[in-house]
């Protein structure tokens, strides 16, 4: 059996067994790389000569028995807009090309603290701006169940590289969907913890209210792990929650009986897939057939979940991306005259068009005369939205949805018409206006071979009642790896 086969429990076992070394794994990590990146592109950065280091370090400190938990020794990696010291961060984005920052993102700490092997830094779009990772100035990673199609976003790196089997775990971002949406198009397990669970500190902002750090695993008990790894208070973030426990995995018992799952009929209406809805509503007969209680009920609301999610969204990226002017860091223009035209060359030249795009939204949403009818007005229906998620889980202790209402879509389908990639996000976008948990665990595949993900979503700093359904239905189904992976084609 390869190493790549193992989870990464599995290899953290062998390794404080003795029964492989940290190098060895981390090589053997590097070599999948190297092999597959020409056909996925899932890094943006590769630190081989760091990871090794790394490597031997964590090594001698399992050894002295300074390093004794369920991550130490694993290879991983970390979505590219989370600053790591010493090693370039960029956002994917012509702007921070050449960035290196001098500290590291606090989750990125606590990975090191728990001994994990960070190899390097993932693909994304651009400023987490985008559904399927082709907004990227380093160019669009593919899915590595088929390379013709998208492997969702903007967290697309992180889960094609664990899909693909490069790494055994990642660090996504998740401000709409971001870490659940590509983790069903790839086949893996996504979680985004409550908001202010994992700190935020290091984390280039896309929408401070919104953004959320969480892990992108094989498997639910490796994602379990990990979350508990990077969970911490952090008084650096202002919006870091102290927590009574960051034990999840206590929950893991395989059963469910007792459990109030609820399926929102609003979920199941027009522009859903046949195949995605069958696949999500066997999730749930399958849950009903271990014990638990399922249902249907009315969430409301949903059809404005989406228009509220940009307006604030964009309003809060266009006042997060003003520092990046080419004043103190990353890409300046080359030739301007003045400051005022410094700034616009540089912002010209240095963001895509999808952020430009968001930038100009934002600005027009907040700017006199529309701040009141656009801002304020979306900052009502969020409130009310929660207000609906509250009333529902006053009966409810899981809410069972899809994770997107489509599998993964061909390259270059979603970049000419915007409206149809934000409206992918349907599903995923009313967690993250809440504040809420939720987690996509494979439950599926397509009449194509690509994989289906199906969301589950708990109440604010409930993530055991997510956990405890999601590793019972795991446990009771079994599908296979990406053909990437298995070292065959992804076609």
């Amino acid at each position: 059996m390869s190493l790549m086969d193992l989870s990464a429990l599995e290899l953290s076992e062998k390794i404080r067994a003795k029964e492989v070394s940290v190098r060895e794994a981390t090589e053997e990590c590097l070599k999948k790389i190297q092999d597959t990146e020409p056909e996925i592109n899932a890094f943006v950065t590769v630190d081989e000569q760091g990871a090794l280091a790394q490597a031997d370090e964590v090594q001698k400190k399992i050894d002295a028995g300074e390093l004794t938990g369920p991550i130490a020794g694993v290879p991983c990696a970390v979505k590219d807009n989370m600053c790591t010291e010493g090693l370039k961060t960029t956002c994917s984005s012509k702007i921070l090309g050449n960035f290196v920052p001098g500290f590291s993102a606090e989750a990125v700490l606590n990975l090191k603290k728990a001994g994990a092997v960070i190899l390097g830094k993932t693909n994304m779009d651009e400023f987490a701006m985008g559904s399927t990772t082709e907004t990227s100035y380093f160019g669009p990673t593919k899915n590595p169940w088929n390379t013709e199609h998208v492997p969702g976003g903007s967290s697309g790196g992180s889960c094609a590289a664990v899909a693909s089997g490069e790494c055994f775990f990642s660090l996504g971002s998740d401000t709409g969907g971001s870490i659940r949406q590509p983790s069903s198009f790839c086949g893996v397990t996504g979680i985004k913890p409550t908001y202010g669970t994992v700190s935020r500190y290091g984390l280039i902002a896309y929408g401070s209210s919104l953004d959320q750090i969480g892990p992108v695993a094989g498997n639910v008990s490796d994602a379990v792990a990990v979350l508990e790894a990077v969970s911490s208070y952090d008084s650096k973030d202002s919006t870091s929650v102290l927590r009574e426990s960051y034990d999840f995995k206590s929950v893991m018992t395989g059963d469910v009986k007792g459990l109030k799952v609820g399926i929102p009929r609003d979920y199941f209406i027009d522009g859903l897939d046949e195949e995605v809805k069958a696949a999500v509503l066997n999730t749930a007969e399958t849950l009903k057939g271990m014990g638990a209680s399922v249902e249907e009920f009315d969430l409301s609301l949903v059809d404005y979940a989406i228009p509220a999610y940009y307006v604030i969204a964009c309003a809060e990226a266009s006042s997060n991306l003003s520092r990046f002017d080419g004043v103190k860091y990353g890409f300046r223009t080359e030739e301007y005259e003045g400051l005022h035209n410094m700034y616009k060359k540089t912002r010209s030249e240095g963001f895509g068009a999808e952020v430009k795009r968001r930038i100009m939204l934002g600005s027009f949403v907040l700017s006199s005369g529309y701040y009141d009818a656009y801002y304020l007005k979306a900052l009502r229906v969020k409130a009310l939205i929660k207000a609906a998620f509250d009333k529902a889980f006053e009966k409810y202790d899981v809410i069972l949805a899809p994770a997107a209402p489509t599998t993964a879509m061909k390259l270059g389908e979603s970049l000419s018409d915007p409206i149809h990639m934000y409206l992918g996000d349907i599903y995923t976008i009313a967690v993250n206006l809440c504040g809420l948990p939720g987690m996509s665990v494979p439950c599926g595949l397509d009449s194509k071979g690509l994989p289906i993900g199906t969301q589950f979503i708990s109440d604010c700093y409930r993530e055991d009642n997510m956990i405890r359904a999601a590793y019972a239905y795991e446990q009771s189904v079994s599908f296979g790896k990406s053909p990437i992976a298995l070292g065959k084609e992804a076609k």
